[in-house]
């Protein structure tokens, strides 16, 4: 990369990791300049106004969604289901290893800057989308084993709320206890569905033995 863009690309760095940990009210960009070791008239050179800086985050984030995200966990979990169990669990590991400081960036600007940067909504909602993308391709890889009326896409939205509402308790409460609940009971949902769409394979297997059966007989009486 040249100089400019190592500059910039610091400056998106290190906004991404302040305004995670302190919010983007509270972090100024002087700040921002200093941790990404550049002159505050680079900063504003790349960057005119804050929102500027904040739009190029949001961005950056939908980039690194697979790579940082994802990739990690689908690399080393095959089945689709376990992928999204496996995502919950790298939240849960996030929230450990930053003593519940570093919840979810998108879900924490929501709440600040949701109602008064309607242009930078519009990038946290596509965000979202990504993520729920993600995870509901997961789900349609299973469909086979999922019941027939399952809708991927309404399942993903769950298990995104209850993410969501997981990590802001457990920052809350400084513990697991809801968390560690919370994906109990979506587990619960989920193998019921999986249960549900084994009895339906196996009905449509018998349903299908029996016609086969049934064509077979009708076909040996006509040539009998």
């Amino acid at each position: 990369m040249s100089p400019a863009t190592d500059t910039r690309e610091n400056l998106i760095q290190a906004a991404m990791e302040l305004f995670t940990l302190q919010g983007y009210a509270n972090t100024g960009l002087a700040q921002i300049a200093r941790k990404a070791g550049v002159l505050p008239g680079s900063l504003y050179y790349f960057f005119p106004t804050k929102e500027d800086l904040l739009h190029a985050t949001l961005e950056r984030r939908k980039e690194l969604l697979a790579s940082e995200v994802l990739d990690p966990i689908w690399s080393r979990i095959d089945d689709p289901i376990e992928r999204v169990f496996g995502l919950l669990k790298g939240y849960r590991q996030m929230l450990e290893h930053t003593g519940f400081c570093h919840g979810c960036p998108i879900g924490n600007l929501v709440i600040e800057v949701g109602e008064t940067h309607p242009n930078a909504r519009k990038l946290l909602v596509q965000n979202f989308e990504n993520w729920l993308d993600a995870v509901a391709k997961c789900f349609e890889s299973a469909a086979n084993r999922l019941p027939a009326d399952c809708n991927a896409r309404e399942l993903a939205v769950y298990v995104l709320v209850t993410m969501e509402g997981a990590v802001m308790l457990a920052r809350a409460y400084r513990n697991f206890e809801a968390y560690d609940a919370a994906v109990v009971q979506l587990r619960d949902h989920v193998e019921r569905l999986l249960a549900d769409g084994t009895d339906r394979a196996r009905v449509t297997a018998v349903t299908r033995t029996k016609t086969k059966r049934k064509t077979d007989e009708t076909t040996r009486r006509r040539h009998a």
